[in-house]
């Protein structure tokens, strides 16, 4: 294929994209597929001679579309949003073409440069404190990871590595191995699965810790589980606090969380992977009060800031902890500039890494401050839409606060009504719910997820929710008079029974 029909290949796959997202509304958001479905569509051996793009590109339509869950679509309203834009896309194709691995400066010194850049805008945009900025002067920085999970594990091995070597300093005859063997991480029994993941990677133990009536984790908890292993002989080294929490969109509390890790020298380590997107609006910053005493804290741009994934951004305050963990020199990993400018082959896990910083440079320029605040508050103001109309409705609770983009609420009564609910509105595939729990209880999760959400789709989700609850609640109505018409007749030949025993008798 020469290069005329690249382009034409190319330009064409622009306009299936845009396609695409115009008409995601009239799509399913669930596929109706099987298991093991595609394998038995495409053939078992790679083509041997070179297709037809037109050929390739028809296929994503027939054989690819059928198996995907539309992520996009204004009906999605599981998990949280996944961050999709024009801008962002651009900037992907862009830094696709440029094909850099940027893991120190000189193999691009844009890619580290314009990371160092997009970093600080958005840590300003949030309200972050000074130290986490690279134009600190300090050594704090940003840089972006693959995901919040990533952050968290590498935040963990670095506290690992920075507590065994303070440990080792005030007693160098210590055993390392004797060290790390006693330490402990904690988190909320609210956190993310990926914290829980971390701590199985890290090797350490990581204790979940109850929450309050609010789902927050409070510091007289966090104490008392330091205390507890204290007097064990273990040693707590890592705390990792929720700002939304995945279930419930939950706050842990900084302001008591922070001054324990403090006084313990524990790194404190802050997941915002959903919720952290609004602090760009001054109005929400308040639910971070305390994040000073943080020695690392995340957000996912991929998730509520338009920026396709993977763009997950930590800021650290101390870069030197990163370094001094992951630092492994070789001869072909070059030097020159180290110590002028980050080289952020040492502040992650992965040599390679991508050039993430240009499809955020994108959004950020193209949409500005003022329009992802407006689409933060845009989102909001829809989750507080469909609030409104569950708690219109008597058959309905609320079962914790509706913050932000999430609404949890589930059919009043036994969970089973909850649970046939989401079961029937998977099997329409209309719209896409999940399900989360609270005390013991089943509830529904609604996240206002994509970008092209509008109030009719509210409405066409609550009319999908409220027909389905209607039709569950008439059987379940049926079953019962079923049951009490079994119950009289039972009664009645019960009677009949004795009458006759007693004429004979």
């Amino acid at each position: 294929m020469d290069t005329s029909e690249f382009v034409e290949f190319a330009k064409t796959t622009i306009d299936f994209v845009a396609d695409y997202n115009r008409n995601l509304r009239d799509r399913d958001v669930l596929p109706s597929v099987e298991p093991g479905y595609l394998s038995k569509l495409l053939p078992e051996e790679a083509p041997h001679k070179a297709e037809k793009w037109q050929e390739v590109l028809k296929d994503v339509e027939q054989y690819i579309m059928p198996g995907m869950t539309h992520w996009n679509s204004p009906h999605f309203h599981a998990y949280y949003p996944t961050g999709n834009s024009y801008p962002a896309l651009v900037g992907e194709i862009v830094s696709n073409a440029f094909s850099c691995i940027g893991f120190s400066w000189i193999t691009s010194p844009a890619c580290t440069e314009l990371e160092m850049v997009t970093c600080n805008w958005l840590g300003k945009m949030l309200g972050l404190p000074s130290e986490f900025l690279n134009c600190s002067g300090g050594l704090g920085g940003g840089v972006m990871q693959g995901s919040a999970s990533e952050s968290t594990f590498l935040c963990l091995l670095a506290a690992k590595e920075y507590t065994t070597r303070q440990l080792k300093n005030l007693d160098p005859e210590m055993d390392e191995v004797l060290i790390k063997s006693k330490l402990v991480a904690y988190t909320s029994d609210q956190s993310n699965s990926s914290v829980e993941k971390a701590g199985m990677l890290g090797s350490v133990p990581m204790r979940l810790l109850p929450v309050d009536d609010k789902c927050s984790l409070r510091g007289e908890t966090l104490k008392k589980a330091f205390e507890e292993d204290l007097e064990k002989g273990l040693i707590p080294f890592y705390v990792v606090s929720t700002l939304g929490t995945t279930s419930t969109c939950a706050f842990d509390n900084l302001d008591e969380i922070g001054p324990i890790c403090k006084q313990y020298n524990v790194w404190l380590h802050i997941d915002a992977a959903y919720a952290g997107a609004a602090f760009v609006c001054p109005e929400y910053r308040h639910l971070m009060s305390g994040v000073e005493y943080a020695d690392s804290f995340n957000i996912n741009a991929h998730k509520w800031l338009l920026v396709n994934f993977d763009t997950s951004v930590l800021w650290v305050k101390d870069s030197k902890r990163l370094v001094q963990a992951f630092n492994v020199k070789r001869i072909y990993l070059p030097q020159e500039q180290e110590g002028h400018v980050p080289d952020y082959r040492h502040w992650q896990i992965p040599l390679g890494r991508r050039f993430r910083s240009l499809k955020l440079w994108f959004v950020l320029r193209i949409y500005g401050v003022e329009g992802l605040q407006q689409y933060i508050r845009h989102s909001i103001k829809l989750a507080r839409l469909f609030e409104k109309y569950v708690r219109s409705d008597a058959r309905f609770e609320i079962t914790t606060e509706a913050i932000m983009g999430l609404v949890c609420f589930r059919i009043k009564g036994d969970d089973s009504l909850t649970k046939e609910l989401l079961d029937r509105l998977l099997a329409r595939k209309r719209i896409y719910l999940i399900a989360g729990s609270y005390q013991n209880r089943i509830f529904v999760r609604f996240v206002v997820c994509s970008r092209y959400c509008q109030e009719e789709d509210i409405t066409f989700a609550w009319d999908e929710i409220t027909s389905q609850t209607a039709e569950i609640l008439q059987e379940k109505l049926h079953v019962v008079k079923s049951s009490d018409e079994i119950a009289t007749r039972i009664k009645i030949l019960n009677l009949a029974t004795k009458d006759i025993s007693q004429k004979i008798s």
